[in-house]
């Protein structure tokens, strides 16, 4: 008597709870996601073969290809906590929705007086914004040098918080103290650039980092300097 062979079907998945995961997991990604704001100024830096890449507790200074100077830093809560703090200092009112704003502006090039203007406006005439000449450095008023102190006093107040943390909880401490980066646009002239090496000399800061193009591609690196 012949063998009954079981008719040969290929074998199937069920698909439908992959699917259903994905699109759970796109759904979350969009709730809360944080877009980036777009960058006030676009500076074609120079090149070099550095790999270096810069923490988040960075105090960066762009220059464009006009020698306006913009000021920005990394850590979200340093940066409200020193617009606070320059609040106080300059006697310049910021409400809630613009220290919301500034939270997630990567920099700014404005007076601190033309500031909460700049705020107010949206993103696209931010980029047109006619105040907008640079963080003033001149030696009658370095707003730039105050910038820099003040958030690198915020960004140290974050670490040491931290660390103590860690070390409460028995935790490896992962980070690094405030590091401070130049990024100059590769046309500028050197005397602008000059202007913001006194003011982190002034301030007796001699170690940072000048932000570079890789070669041959496009990715922003940064070279120990």
């Amino acid at each position: 008597m012949p063998k009954i062979r079981p008719a040969a079907h290929a074998p199937s998945i069920d698909m439908t709870p992959m699917v259903d995961l994905a699109f759970l997991l796109v759904t979350f990604f969009m709730l809360t996601a944080s877009f980036r704001m777009a960058e006030p100024v676009i500076v074609d830096p120079p090149s070099s073969v550095s790999d270096k890449t810069l923490p988040e507790n960075t105090v960066l200074i762009t220059v464009d290809n006009e020698g306006r100077s913009f000021f920005g830093v990394g850590n979200a809560e340093a940066r409200r906590n020193t617009l606070a703090k320059m609040s106080e200092k300059y006697k310049i009112t910021f409400s809630e929705k613009q220290i919301q704003t500034f939270e997630g502006l990567p920099s700014f090039g404005v007076d601190i007086k033309n500031l909460p203007n700049y705020l107010d406006a949206n993103e696209a005439k931010r980029k047109d914004f006619q105040p907008q000449k640079g963080v003033p450095l001149d030696s009658m008023n370095n707003q730039l040098r105050d910038w820099i102190q003040i958030s690198a006093t915020e960004l140290n107040v974050l670490y040491t918080k931290n660390k103590e943390k860690a070390e409460l909880e028995g935790k490896p401490f992962i980070g690094e103290k405030p590091r401070y980066a130049i990024k100059a646009d590769s046309k500028v002239k050197y005397i602008f650039v000059k202007d913001v090496f006194k003011t982190f000399t002034d301030m007796q800061i001699y170690t940072f980092n000048l932000i570079t193009a890789m070669e041959g591609g496009t990715k922003v690196e940064a070279a120990a300097h």
